[in-house]
């Protein structure tokens, strides 16, 4: 099996081995065993560098459903290359952190299951080529990244958290499967290679549109774009390994990837170029401004993710421009963007997973996330402080940290756009600019606010759950892997350039030429680093007054905010249903039978008249033999008798009445085999019937009002006539050739001398599977049941 298709598979291999490994290692932690997991495939994706830098594509294909064109095919260019990398490297440090992280009271046997389970859909959905098979496991990053939310599912806001980054997530990526049907209805593929080599005879297809937008719809909902950024804040309820891999250098990249790979698709129109970029500076502006507010450490990260992926998201939308131009020069200047798109991809998953571990470390050792009662930590976390100072100063875009690179390269896209003479660029595209510098200002802002309010100014012991000391040694490794890559790449970016980010230009704008452009820290003085040091100058200033112009965020309606409304709606939406299931779910019966057998006449007798099919023909039916008139007439006083029984076993024994006629028809009509099935079946219903009312108590006759025995008798005449017009037609009407004819050669077709047993067991032979697997499920409910109630029974006499 291609190396490929196992790494996808070898994370869910092992996520099943854990419950059986962990009951044989004793004390040993799990998170041991597991960290071999993404080293080991770390490792093979490093060794595929060469290849892919050179300008090939790795691929290997199984065939799943070949004739509806689905089949497992995976593929690695330049693009998932990167973040293979990512979603391998850092689950290695995460999983190294998390071991030193979490309690041995935890739950490790499930985290590191849901984390595995989370890694493998990750790696689906970077490396499938297959659309289908790409949302099978973008619902699985999903459904994972449910469980590792939840994993503190005793506290509440744990609960909430995982349920709405579920509810939002999944509603876009049932919309984004709407459009992967629609692509797939324009191009008779559902290959992504495919797509993108013949979607430019598509591109005046009336689904178009509507594809671009309901991807686009997908991708925005799992990156936590503006207004689905909701969801993330409330997921940083989950320990904070999980925060630093889901929130920080995977999940949430998802949506970014699938921006990214789909740019060949519906880049260079103008629907794309504004909606992804004015999307994404709207979230880099609203996270970044939400961030400042912030009070817990946690959440001032989270907005700060949600600020740095709008970042990412709207330089993808600006680089879309160059697809216009391809090889023209044009394209490689707006192609710039989609460089920094994926520079700036690699550089926010070192400082913000960085950040993320020194948070969880300030929590863990200290006990507290609160800003209000953190300051003057500096001489008690030395190492910790200076992974702080690292990663921050890298988001905020200071030099000497591969943030500031870039950060340039997001000002030079921006400025480019101005000056774009396509889609009403050049009237409003000084809105670019304007928006990325006013957000990076508060960058800057939140940046600082996050090293100085922390480790410097006053140190309050009384505020403080406990004494802080420096973290061990294994907790501290990880982040200082991550500080020395975010170091390591400012002084040598070209080495991450020429191998990795180079191919994925390739992939993303073919056909532009000399796109990905070589990386300095110096250009001289341009504009570009005006705005740097305008940043600068104006962050420190407004981080100076922060306690005067923060007042600013008390004047914001609280109503007004997007949570607010999500919780109205939601309430609102449980009220409202409460509501109708309350109108019509009464506990009566009686009720219950009213809707069912209503609809069935409205909906089944309707049709029948409508439709013209109420036709009968009755010339071609065999006579009556006066025994078949007076079976007939048997079952009929028995069915009406039932009505007017006055006890339960007067009613059952007519019931049996009915039954036992049935089976004397079959007999009658030369199907023994039918006539055995019913006689066995009747009899053993009468038999539980009878065992089942004796432990019953009296009947009690129901006194109903006339009204209501009016209207039964109404809707049970208008059933069984509805029943019996539906059976005359049917036998009058032949809208096509009987199908008997066909069973009549069941002894040719699979060697079975009894039609009925054929039927069953070759013709019908899966439908037959599934009626044997509810018997199956049913039978380990009730024996489920019985040891439930026999163990219960037992701790109480043991109680006692």
């Amino acid at each position: 099996m291609h190396f490929l298709i196992l790494a996808i598979l070898i994370p869910f291999i092992a996520a099943a081995c854990i419950p059986f490994i962990h009951r044989r290692i004793g004390l040993i932690n799990i998170g041991w065993l597991v960290l071999a997991v993404p080293l080991a495939l770390f490792i093979v994706f490093v060794f595929q560098i060469p290849v892919i830098s050179s300008g090939e594509t790795i691929s290997a294909s199984i065939d799943w459903i070949p004739s509806l064109g689905i089949n497992f095919t995976v593929f690695a260019d330049g693009l998932s290359l990167i973040l293979a990398l990512l979603i391998t490297g850092m689950g290695t440090l995460v999983i190294l952190y998390s071991i030193y992280y979490l309690s041995p009271r935890d739950s490790l046997p499930h985290f590191y299951a849901y984390l595995l389970l989370f890694m493998g859909a990750m790696l689906g959905v970077v490396l499938t080529d297959n659309l289908l098979v790409l949302y099978v496991f973008w619902e699985l990053t999903s459904i994972s990244s449910f469980l590792l939310i939840a994993f503190w599912y005793h506290r509440k806001n744990s609960r909430v958290g995982a349920q709405k980054s579920l509810l939002i997530t999944v509603f876009g990526g049932f919309g984004m499967l709407a459009g992967f049907l629609m692509l797939h209805v324009m191009t008779g593929s559902y290959s992504i290679r495919e797509i993108i080599s013949v979607i430019g005879q598509h591109t005046d297809h009336t689904l178009y549109y509507p594809a671009l937008f309901l991807v686009l719809l997908g991708a925005f909902t799992k990156s936590a774009q503006f207004p689905f950024h909701i969801w993330l804040p409330d997921a940083m309820e989950a320990p904070t390994p999980v925060s630093a891999y889901l929130h920080s250098a995977t999940m949430v990249k998802a949506g970014i990837y699938l921006v990214a790979r789909f740019t060949p698709i519906f880049g260079g129109t103008a629907s794309w170029f504004w909606t992804v970029t004015l999307v994404g500076l709207a979230t880099l502006f609203w996270g970044a401004f939400c961030a400042v507010r912030q009070t817990d450490l946690k959440a001032l990260l989270a907005y700060s993710t949600v600020s740095q992926l709008g970042l990412i998201m709207s330089l993808f939308g600006m680089g879309s421009a160059a697809l216009h131009y391809g090889a023209a020069p044009e394209g490689a200047v707006y192609g710039l963007a989609t460089f920094a798109a994926l520079f700036h991809l690699v550089n926010h998953s070192t400082f913000k997973g960085a950040l993320f571990m020194v948070v969880g470390i300030i929590d863990h050792q200290v006990g507290t996330r609160d800003i209000r009662r953190l300051g003057g930590l500096i001489a008690f976390l030395p190492a910790t402080l200076t992974f702080a100072v690292i990663g921050s100063f890298s988001m905020a875009g200071l030099p000497l940290f591969n943030g500031f690179l870039s950060k340039e390269m997001f000002f030079t896209a921006s400025i480019n756009a101005v000056g774009l003479p396509l889609f009403s660029a050049a009237a409003w595209g000084w809105i670019i600019p304007v928006i990325a510098w006013t957000a990076s200002v508060l960058t800057f802002v939140y940046s600082m606010i996050l090293v100085f309010q922390t480790f410097f100014g006053n140190y309050h012991p009384k505020k403080l759950d406990k004494k802080p000391k420096e973290a061990p040694l294994g907790m501290l490794i990880s982040p200082a892997i991550l500080s020395i890559l975010i170091i390591g790449i400012f002084f040598a970016p070209n080495l991450l350039g020429d191998h990795l980010l180079k191919p994925a230009m390739a992939t993303l704008l073919p056909g532009v030429a000399g796109a990905a452009p070589h990386i300095s820290a110096w250009h001289g003085v341009n504009a570009e680093l005006l705005m740097t040091l305008g940043v600068f100058a104006i962050g420190a200033v407004l981080y100076a007054f922060l306690r005067q112009w923060k007042k600013i965020y008390g004047l914001l309606p609280e109503n007004w905010a997007f949570n607010f409304l999500y919780t109205n709606f939601l309430s609102g939406l449980e009220r409202k249903s409460a509501q109708l299931t309350g109108s019509y779910m009464t506990g009566h019966l009686p009720h219950y039978f009213t809707y069912i057998f209503v609809f069935f006449i409205l909906a089944a007798g309707g049709s029948l008249l409508l439709s013209g099919g109420l036709t009968f023909d009755f010339a071609n039916d065999a006579p009556l033999p006066a025994y078949e008139v007076l079976l007939a007439v048997v079952m009929m006083i028995a069915a009406i008798a039932i009505v007017f029984a006055k006890s339960r076993l007067t009613a059952i024994l007519l019931n049996g009445v009915l039954g036992y006629s049935i089976a004397i028809f079959f007999v009658l009509f030369r199907a023994p085999d039918l006539a055995l099935t019913q006689l066995v079946i009747e009899t053993v219903t009468t038999a539980l019937f009878l065992l089942s009312f004796y432990n019953l108590p009296e009947w009690q006759t129901e006194k109903s009002a006339k009204k209501t025995k009016i209207r039964n008798a109404i809707i049970a005449i208008s059933g069984g006539l509805t029943i019996t017009l539906i059976a005359l037609s049917v036998n009058g009407t032949r809208l096509f050739d009987s199908i008997s004819s066909f069973y009549e050669d069941s002894y040719e077709l699979t060697g079975g001398k009894n039609m009925v047993n054929a039927i069953l067991g070759d013709f019908r032979a899966f439908d037959t599977l599934l009626e044997s697997l509810v018997l199956f499920i049913a039978g380990l409910g009730v024996f489920t049941l019985i040891r439930l109630k026999g163990g219960k029974e037992t701790r109480k006499h043991g109680d006692q």
